[in-house]
């Protein structure tokens, strides 16, 4: 039997199905990480409390900090499930840029925006 060297386009949809909700829920919560760190819809008083309070400011900096740093990651994340899309679109999705073969479908259920199977991602550490 020959091996596939594609996802045939049911399997591609069915992907594309997993990669939208994952966006959609992606975003959501960027959005969300984005109005803690922006403080909007905020009704607290830290922009009128007294600023003596050292030990308080620098823990919201570190809040600020780990804020910004999550944004980052799932900003990153929304990127490769758009790269992903793109991928579905041109019929290249699911298949490793490092060995050419396919990814097989429970690592891409499990990381939808994959480009590398599991033997290149641990040879690449």
């Amino acid at each position: 039997m020959e091996e596939k060297t594609r996802y045939n386009d049911e399997e591609l949809a069915e992907f594309k199905a997993l990669i939208l909700d994952k966006m959609e829920l992606a975003k959501r919560e960027y959005a969300e990480i984005m109005d803690s760190l922006m403080n909007r819809g905020g009704n607290d008083v830290d922009d009128t409390s007294p600023t003596y309070k050292t030990l308080e400011e620098g823990s919201m900096t570190q809040t600020k900090e780990e804020l910004t740093s999550m944004a980052v990651r799932q900003q990153k994340f929304i990127q490769g499930l758009q790269a992903a899309l793109v991928r579905i679109e041109n019929k290249t999705y699911g298949i490793c840029r490092a060995t050419g073969k396919l990814i097989p479908k429970e690592r891409l259920r499990a990381v939808p925006h994959a480009t590398l199977g599991i033997e290149a991602k641990l040879a690449e550490k």
